[in-house]
């Protein structure tokens, strides 16, 4: 039932006709393209729900940054994508403290940096660099947000945060994923305080013709399942 893909090996995978790899720390790599993409960054989401009296360590965005840091790190791509809800609202950018502004214009330095509009950041954010798009195309792929509801080749979006729940010797495991069939995918949220739901629910599902697999975040490597092998929650 699972695949074990360890990161030093990990085959490329077909994606309406590109060879990308999806990186078990829950990045697309295009490699041919030197193209790093992640979603639902949900920067300052802790501040966003202290705003509203809810009070959460606020330290996300701290993580947030350096699950990226290590992204770029390993792949030192030329241009990096962020597939919206890069901030959890539309005044993020402007409770960044210093220290996280400087590491996010180190990350951005000598390569583009692109921003999809996402839902929690439909508008540009104040004082930030690089370039802010509805959606992006590129080859045969399309960069978004929110999935199409229809039966989209060369999609590759967030939005939904899909997951993934195992049974393995009687222990449930329940971890973050990508949702593909080899001809659009779902990426996983980046956020430290970001949620999930479950590959099997409708809203995910439903966006897929036929089979699709869910390849769940591991250490150090992916684990391809069946999308009918994965739990309800």
């Amino acid at each position: 039932m699972l695949a074990r893909v360890d990161s030093a090996s990990q085959p490329l995978t077909a994606l309406h006709g590109c060879a990308v790899w999806l990186d078990p720390r829950g990045a697309l790599v295009w490699p041919d393209e030197r193209l790093l993409v992640v979603a639902d960054l949900h920067l300052e989401k802790g501040s966003a729900f202290a705003r509203r009296g809810q009070m959460l360590p606020p330290y996300d965005t701290v993580e947030t940054l350096a699950r990226l840091e290590a992204l770029v790190h390993a792949h030192q791509p030329r241009t990096i994508v962020s597939l919206g809800d890069s901030f959890h609202d539309r005044w993020g950018a402007e409770r960044l403290d210093d220290e996280a502004r400087h590491r996010l214009a180190a990350l951005q330095a000598g390569r583009s940096f692109i921003w999809v509009a996402g839902n929690h950041d439909p508008e540009p954010q104040a004082g930030l660099e690089g370039e802010w798009v509805r959606e992006l195309s590129l080859g045969s792929l399309v960069f978004r947000h929110e999935p199409s509801e229809h039966h989209t080749p060369g999609e590759v979006a967030g939005h939904l945060h899909p997951v993934a729940r195992l049974s393995v010797r009687g222990r449930s495991i329940r971890r973050r994923c990508f949702a593909t069939d080899g001809r659009r995918v779902v990426l996983p949220a980046l956020g430290a305080y970001a949620g999930g739901l479950n590959v099997r629910h409708g809203a995910l599902a439903g966006l897929f013709a036929g089979p699709f697999e869910a390849h769940m975040l591991g250490e150090g490597r992916t684990y391809r399942i069946a999308s009918t092998a994965c739990l309800m929650d």
